[in-house]
């Protein structure tokens, strides 16, 4: 018998049954910590960057946000209509991308002439891509402490190994690019990519 019926009419289990029950709970604990813990690695990892995003601006050199760290805060990018701001890190990687928005390589460099490219997942650091309006501004600020705002001029969605840049335009040119369709569990070629043109920079 698995349980017994106490005296005062509760049950009491005993046996493997007990044993189940107890580590089903410990099951569920380590489910529900390991859930939580994501999260709050996230939030540090953001205030880790912010961090060496300043010391970076202070110092005019980039600055890893953690020793180990395989990439560096280069730019912050904001968009002031819709009140989002993230920090641009160095590399394409995939590793780099969990942690934000990052400068891929082939593009120009910021603020030069010819087209740099931004990409970000979708599903976080770029998911405001959507609601990106031709006309809105976008401010690029760089290490130097120069900001360059940029102005949207259109988005398009376009297959990934399809998608190409002018890098040696005259003009400096904004390209922020996430995965297609915005809410889609699965990574499928296409990539939405809004385009802006430099106005100004000081």
């Amino acid at each position: 018998m698995n349980y017994v019926l106490t005296s005062n009419g509760t049950v009491s289990w005993r046996g493997p049954a007990r044993v189940l029950s107890i580590a089903l709970c410990l099951a569920g604990f380590v489910q529900f910590a390991t859930g939580a813990i994501v999260p709050a690695k996230a939030m540090v990892a953001q205030l880790l960057l912010e961090r060496a995003f300043d010391r970076s601006v202070a110092t005019h050199r980039s600055q890893k946000p953690w020793p180990w760290a395989d990439m560096a805060p280069i730019a912050r990018i904001s968009v002031p209509r819709l009140g989002v701001d993230s920090i641009v890190l160095d590399t394409g990687s995939g590793q780099a991308m969990a942690f934000g928005p990052t400068l891929l390589p082939g593009g120009a460099r910021l603020g030069a002439p010819g087209t740099a490219v931004i990409a970000a997942h979708r599903d976080t650091h770029f998911r405001f891509l959507e609601h990106v309006r031709t006309g809105d501004l976008i401010a690029v600020k760089s290490l130097d402490g120069t900001t360059q705002r940029y102005r949207v001029n259109g988005a398009e969605i376009v297959r990934w190994d399809k998608f190409a840049v002018d890098t040696e335009g005259a003009a400096a040119q904004l390209a922020l690019s996430t995965c297609y369709p915005f809410g889609a569990l699965d990574h499928g070629p296409l990539r939405y990519v809004v385009h802006a043109s430099q106005i100004e920079k000081r």
